[in-house]
């Protein structure tokens, strides 16, 4: 009976059908309002410099995550949690922020570009390919640790203390158990970052924007906004849409595989070596801490001082954009709970299903938005529904990522507690209270606290349809940032710091205080 394909959830189909609409509809806009089919000199520039800075990030990524994520797993020392809590910091940090950030460190007066002319030393620009190649590194470095170090875990503990027993040298042990997972799990991280630095829209606004570091989503935006030349904005928009399918599709290809066999999860050993692979591996940690932290840092010094007087305009732009992050990450969370749980239900549809919770991968946030700005024009203005369409837009890009933490979680759940609640007649409000929800509380709170902090800082749909009463937080800072009053651009700063981190460790907490 449990083999059998369960009845289709109509609710499911229905969300699916909603999701291919807006990405596939939007799409379909893009590629009837191109009107123009050839590529010039500028923008076959811009697609290189897109491939380049991206493959160029997601290689920098993968490989320095590999020593760190290596010193993390063997390792056990006072403070090591706290460490592998704060490498999600980036991830979660507002892309603004960070940005300011870099530029305190690395700009024309940070303390680096100081420091170097202190020494009498070459001070390179942090604009062009090595700022955006830079900062791109600064927010997957931690992801690609994060994915690494799961990979390090998953192989289980005994292993490990076998070639403690056994005496094993080091080279051996990364032979036989770590080179096999890293294998596995490489590729899918590369992939994935390579993913994300398709679409770095505020990374290249900040660092590139000439003309040998201008991106296609730079490129959409600026023929979108400065040359309203549409038949151009949607060429580049299905050019990009096109690479990011495919990027997809390619990610699809590298799932880790389990090859090691189970055991009692218990934590892995911490490593025996001393001496300079010790200190190999403190240098490591410490060079990595203070490359992710120090940025900031700096912010928060900065604008710590003008916090308190912010003009009332923020304040408003910050309730704002809290009202929109919270709606945003509850749809994201509604929707990928609907889809993950009748994927692990076996419906018929299941493929289908999970085909349409990853589809807006495909398509970024400024590629969804330009469709929608092409398809809403012609009826309505743009600024208008500018609020909405880009709460719609963050919580579609968020719900791949929490349906992919969730749908694990979900079809254990249906392995184990199926029969039993099939027997106890649990459906319905009852079963998603007493059942459901407490199962999934860990995923669910960590996709909602994810989806509220990316969505808190967003600045690539709004930057298309916002006008002056519908800036959200992020967009104010980066007119301030852009206006040179740097300082108020680091008090608001860390104001969108604050609200973020309380609005991811909001769900986050609820999560784990519900999970039993």
């Amino acid at each position: 009976m449990a083999n059998h394909p369960r009845p289709l959830n109509l609710s499911a189909l229905l969300l699916s059908a909603v999701l291919a609409a807006l990405v596939l509809g939007t799409a379909l806009a893009l590629a009837l309002r191109a009107d123009q089919f050839s590529l010039r000199a500028a923008e076959w520039a811009a697609l290189r410099f897109t491939l380049h800075q991206a493959a160029l990030s997601a290689l920098l990524s993968s490989l320095l995550a590999i020593p760190l994520a290596r010193a993390l797993a063997r390792r056990h020392f006072w403070g090591r949690g706290a460490i592998v809590t704060l490498l999600g910091a980036p991830f979660l940090l507002p892309i603004v922020v960070a940005v300011i950030g870099i530029l305190a460190v690395y700009g024309r007066t940070g303390i680096v570009t100081q420091a170097l002319s202190a020494l009498h030393l070459p001070t390179p620009s942090i604009f062009g390919m090595q700022g955006v190649v830079l900062t791109n590194v600064f927010f997957n470095l931690p992801l690609c640790t994060r994915i690494l170090l799961n990979g390090w875990q998953a192989i289980p503990s005994e292993r490990f203390r076998l070639a403690q027993t056994l005496n094993l040298p080091t080279s051996a042990r990364f032979r036989h158990l770590e080179w096999p997972m890293l294998r596995q799990t490489l590729p899918g991280a590369w992939v994935v970052v390579f993913l994300l630095c398709l679409t770095s829209f505020v990374v290249s606004l900040t660092f590139g924007g000439g003309p040998k570091a201008t991106t296609l989503e730079l490129a959409i935006y600026q023929a979108l906004r400065f040359d309203f030349d549409l038949g151009r904005a949607a060429l580049l928009a299905c050019l990009q849409f096109t690479i990011c399918a495919l990027s997809v599709t390619l990610a699809a290809r590298f799932v880790p595989l389990a090859g090691f066999g189970i055991g009692q999860d218990r934590a892995l050993p911490s490593d025996r070596t001393s001496g300079l692979l010790l200190t190999l591996d403190t240098v490591i940690i410490t060079l990595a801490v203070a490359f992710l932290m120090v940025p900031l840092i700096m912010v928060l010094q900065a604008g710590v001082a003008g916090f308190t007087s912010l003009p009332i305009t923020l304040w408003q732009a910050a309730v704002r954009s809290t009202g929109m992050a919270l709606t945003s990450a509850l749809l994201a969370v509604s929707g990928a709970l609907t889809l993950a749980l009748a994927v692990a239900a076996h419906a018929r549809a299941a493929a289908l299903i999970e085909a349409a919770a990853m589809l807006p991968l495909a398509a970024s946030g400024l590629v969804l938005g330009t469709g929608i700005f092409l398809i809403l024009r012609p009826f309505t203005s743009p600024e208008a529904l500018a609020l909405p369409v880009t709460v719609l837009v963050n919580a579609a890009i968020a719900l791949p990522i929490t349906f992919r933490l969730l749908l694990p979680e979900a079809r254990s759940l249906h392995a184990d507690y199926a029969r039993l609640a099939a027997t106890l007649n649990l459906q319905g409000t009852a079963k998603l209270r007493w059942l459901t929800l407490p199962r999934l509380a860990r995923p669910l709170g960590l996709g909602g606290g994810i989806a509220a902090a990316q969505s808190m800082g967003d600045l690539g749909v709004i930057a298309l349809f916002a006008g002056d009463d519908t800036a959200t937080l992020p967009l104010m800072i980066s007119r301030l940032a852009g206006a040179y009053r740097m300082t108020e651009a680091a008090a608001a700063s860390v104001l969108l710091v604050a609200i973020s981190f309380s609005l991811f460790a909001l769900f986050d907490r609820g999560g784990r205080y519900v999970a039993p």
